[in-house]
């Protein structure tokens, strides 16, 4: 029997992979700015394309949003990338730390997203829990090798109580409180040459 010689894979066209960002974007403002209100009309709207583009690429509302949280999820990561040339290890944790936090204070919506880190039955639990305790993972290390920090705490230690923080304080002020709470946080975790975070 002939077999069939397997067809090289396409590459996706430049203007398919232009939509693509344009939507992801515009969505990003959308929810930012609209939250649960938000339609994709809205955003098919900002990104100044039709409705039937978005659903090519997103066939649904949960579709968009989680390609909006993943490319978030691969912000936070590429930060972490960053910051592993900074100087001081305990600095540069808080730094991404307080990033996050900017991110989610900014970004309503994110915060149902963020849960979804947590939570097991969801399908982008793997990418997002992964994604994020591997940037924790990065920048903790550095900050143990340096002795600055405790041994026995963990990246997903580190995530939880983030998380945790970011669910229970609500309403104006969120960010200055749920910085101020992870700066806490981080100080009791920190030793040596008295780094703390000063609000």
């Amino acid at each position: 029997m002939e077999r069939k010689t397997e067809q090289p894979r396409r590459r996706p066209r430049a203007d398919y992979l232009r939509n693509r960002e344009r939507l992801l974007t515009a969505a990003a403002e959308v929810f930012r700015t609209h939250g649960g209100q938000a339609t994709l009309e809205g955003v098919a709207k900002a990104a100044g394309v039709g409705i039937g583009t978005l659903y090519r690429h997103f066939p649904t509302r949960e579709a968009l949003f989680e390609a909006v949280y993943r490319r978030e999820i691969n912000e936070m990561v590429a930060l972490a990338e960053r910051l592993e040339g900074e100087a001081d290890p305990v600095a540069a944790l808080r730094q991404w730390v307080h990033a996050n936090i900017r991110l989610i204070a900014t970004k309503q919506g994110m915060l149902t997203a963020l849960a979804l880190a947590v939570d097991k039955s969801s399908e982008i639990y793997t990418y997002s829990y992964t994604s994020l305790t591997g940037a924790i993972a990065r920048l903790l290390a550095r900050a143990k090798e340096a002795g600055r920090m405790r041994e026995d705490v963990t990246p997903e230690d580190l995530l939880l109580t983030l998380i945790g923080m970011c669910l229970v304080r609500t309403g104006p002020g969120f960010e200055d409180d749920v910085t101020r709470l992870a700066d806490l946080f981080l100080d009791g975790l920190t030793k040596g040459q008295g780094d703390s975070g000063g609000m």
